[in-house]
C-alpha cells in the first residue's frame, strides 16, 4: 500500500515530512508546492505569496534538506526586518530539527543582546543563522561571523529589506558571501523599487508567485468616520461592538502605541504593544502575552508587526491608515488567514476618507462605511451619511 502524502513528492528526506507530521502539517499549500523544488535546485528564487500562506515553510524545508550537518561551517543566513521575525524563524528551525533528530545547528542573531553572549554562542559553530541585519553585519564585520562556506542568503520581507538605508547593509551581507550562493527572496507584495533591486542582485531569478498582492476574499473590509481626537475612544468602541477574539491595532507612532493602551486598559481592556523603540524583554513579554491570550489586543507598528506568526487574529483596526494601498494589503493580511473569516476596519478622519477610493482602486475591494448605533455595528448604505 502507497501510504506517501502530498510532501513525500516535493524531494523532502522523509524525516522533514515526519517533523511536519509532528507540527500536525501534513498538506503543502500552493506555495509550498511551488517554491520546494525550485529552492532545492540551488536557484535564485523570489517567493510571492498571501500573508499566513506558509512562505516561511517554502524556503526553510528545501534548505534544511541541503544542509550539510556534518560540516561546522554556517551554510545559510537569513534576513529579517525584526528580532521577532528573526526569533520566529529561529524557533521553527529548532521545532523542525528537534522532531526530525537532525544534528543542524540554528542560532538568532539580533540586535537589543549582549554582543558578548552572542559572540559565546558561535562557537556551537551553527549551520543556519537567523537575523536582522545589522547585528549579523556587525559580526561579519568584527570577523567574528565566517561567510566563506555559506550556500544561501534569504531575505525575508524583501519589500522592506531592499528599500532605504536598510538596503545599504543587506547587500554587505550578500557581498561577503561567496559568488556562488544562492539567493531566495521573500516577501506577500512586489513593490517596484523592490523588484529592481532584487533584479539587480539576482539577474536570473525566478520567480514563485502564487498571488501575493491579493487580499484574501474572506476579510471584510469596513470604516468609520470619526475625528482624528475621538479616534481612541471610537477604537474602545469599535472593540466592545465586535469582541475579537484577538485584535491588531496599527499606529504610525511609537508613543501613541503606548499611549493607546494605557487608555484602553482604563477602560479594563488590556492591550500591549510593540514597536522599534521597545527593549527586546519589551517586546517579548507583549507578543507571549497576546499569544497565550492574557491580552486580547496588540497595539503596534507597521515593521514591528511584519512577518509574525499571530494566530487567531479575528480583526485589524487602522487607527492611522497607511497611505499605501501595498501597506494596508499587508495589514489587513494579518487576519483572515488560512482562508478563515476576518475583519479589517480603518478608523478615518473627514480628510483621510479619500484612500476609500484608493485602496478600491489599488486592490480591487469593497470597503463598507459603518457607524456605532446603540453599542451596535450598523452597516450603512451607499449614500447613507447619518
Amino acid at each position: 500500500m502507497d501510504d506517501k502524502g502530498p510532501f513525500d513528492g516535493l524531494g523532502l528526506n522523509p524525516t522533514w515530512v515526519a517533523a511536519l507530521a509532528d507540527q500536525a502539517i501534513s498538506q503543502p499549500t500552493e506555495i509550498q508546492q511551488q517554491a520546494i523544488p525550485v529552492v532545492l535546485q540551488g536557484k535564485d528564487t523570489y517567493i510571492s505569496a498571501e500573508t499566513g500562506t506558509g512562505k516561511t515553510l517554502a524556503y526553510l524545508l528545501p534548505l534544511l534538506e541541503r544542509l550539510d550537518a556534518s560540516s561546522r561551517n554556517l551554510q545559510v543566513v537569513i534576513l529579517a526586518p525584526t528580532l521577532e521575525l528573526a526569533l520566529q524563524i529561529h524557533e521553527q528551525v529548532r521545532a523542525l530539527t528537534t522532531a526530525a533528530g537532525s544534528d543542524i545547528r540554528s542560532q538568532a542573531l539580533i540586535g537589543g543582546v549582549s554582543f558578548k553572549r552572542q559572540l559565546e554562542q558561535l562557537k556551537a559553530k551553527p549551520h543556519l543563522i537567523a537575523g536582522t541585519p545589522e547585528r549579523v553585519l556587525e559580526l561579519i564585520s568584527s570577523r567574528k561571523l565566517k561567510m566563506h562556506e555559506v550556500r544561501c542568503v534569504v531575505i525575508d520581507e524583501a519589500d522592506r529589506l531592499l528599500v532605504d538605508q536598510i538596503r545599504e547593509t543587506v547587500e554587505s551581507v550578500i557581498r561577503s558571501a561567496p559568488s556562488r550562493r544562492q539567493l531566495v527572496f521573500v516577501s506577500a507584495t512586489q513593490q517596484a523599487q523592490t523588484s529592481g533591486n532584487v533584479r539587480t542582485l539576482a539577474p536570473d531569478l525566478l520567480m514563485v508567485d502564487t498571488g501575493g498582492d491579493k487580499v484574501s476574499a474572506t476579510i471584510e473590509h469596513l470604516f468609520v468616520i470619526v475625528e482624528q481626537r475621538k479616534k481612541p475612544e471610537m477604537l474602545r468602541r469599535l472593540i466592545h461592538a465586535t469582541q475579537p477574539e484577538r485584535a491588531l491595532v496599527f499606529v504610525h507612532r511609537n508613543t501613541r502605541a503606548e499611549e493607546l493602551a494605557d487608555k484602553l486598559g482604563f477602560h479594563d481592556l488590556r492591550a500591549v504593544w510593540i514597536h522599534g523603540a521597545a527593549d527586546r524583554m519589551e517586546r517579548k513579554q507583549a507578543m507571549e502575552a497576546f499569544r497565550r491570550g492574557d491580552a486580547r489586543v496588540l497595539i503596534s507598528s507597521d515593521l514591528a508587526a511584519r512577518g509574525l506568526d499571530l494566530p487567531g487574529v479575528t480583526h485589524v483596526f487602522n487607527l492611522d491608515p497607511p497611505t499605501q494601498s501595498q501597506d494596508y494589503l499587508h495589514r489587513a493580511g494579518r487576519t483572515g488567514r488560512a482562508a478563515a473569516a476576518g475583519c479589517s476596519i480603518l478608523l478615518l478622519d473627514p480628510q483621510e476618507q479619500r484612500l476609500v477610493s484608493r485602496y478600491t482602486r489599488d486592490l480591487g475591494i469593497e470597503l463598507q462605511a459603518v457607524r456605532l448605533a446603540g453599542g451596535a455595528l450598523v452597516r450603512q448604505a451607499a449614500g447613507d451619511g447619518r
